[in-house]
């Protein structure tokens, strides 16, 4: 395995859209100059955005969280340009970004130090060889503290992994329950 660079990212979001809407720089500052966290191609990755629509973890049903038999009202759903994560609570939201990832690819998604230095925590996440879809992420906020996102700048980075060869069988062969997912997608089973 081996890491991929940006000419490599750049390449296959142009010939093969790996990435739409894709960013070839990376982005530090918004139209007004305003601040943001910053977000497209870096050395050997790429900081995905996520898109105004969360969904906040609550225990107003005291319900139990079960991956087999999960309780769509265990969320609020929310729309917004940031989001406040309850005390040691989650959310979850999707990239802006729609990936396609190649058959001999291995994709990982890790957090941002921005957010991981403010106790906020996004879930380490495989994305197979090729899947395609928005990747929901989750934020875990580890403090006793409300603790807040935000959306369209950069929140976690995809780091790329080539085989030497290519996979037998690819998370589309295998028809994986996630593909070409769109929006904040909850547990299936």
């Amino acid at each position: 395995m081996a890491i991929k660079s940006d000419r490599w990212i750049e390449r296959m979001a142009e010939e093969h859209g790996l990435i739409e809407p894709f960013e070839p720089g990376q982005i530090r500052a918004g139209e007004a100059g305003e601040k943001i966290i910053s977000y497209g191609t870096s050395s050997y990755g790429y900081d995905v955005r996520c898109a105004g629509d969360f969904k906040i973890f609550t225990n107003i049903n005291s319900a139990v969280v079960d991956p087999k038999a999960f309780d769509e009202s265990s969320f609020v759903a929310f729309e917004g340009d940031s989001c406040i994560i309850p005390p040691n609570s989650f959310c979850l939201a999707r990239t802006v970004e729609y990936l396609r990832i190649p058959r001999d690819v291995l994709t990982i998604c890790v957090g941002k130090s921005t957010y991981a230095r403010c106790g906020i925590i996004v879930n380490v996440t495989p994305l197979e060889p090729e899947w395609e879809g928005h990747v929901t992420l989750e934020f875990s906020n580890t403090t006793s503290l409300p603790a807040k996102i935000y959306a369209h700048e950069g929140v976690a980075q995809m780091l790329f992994l080539a085989s030497d060869e290519v996979c037998e069988r690819s998370y589309k062969d295998r028809q994986g329950k996630y593909m070409g997912q769109r929006g904040v997608t909850l547990p299936r089973t």
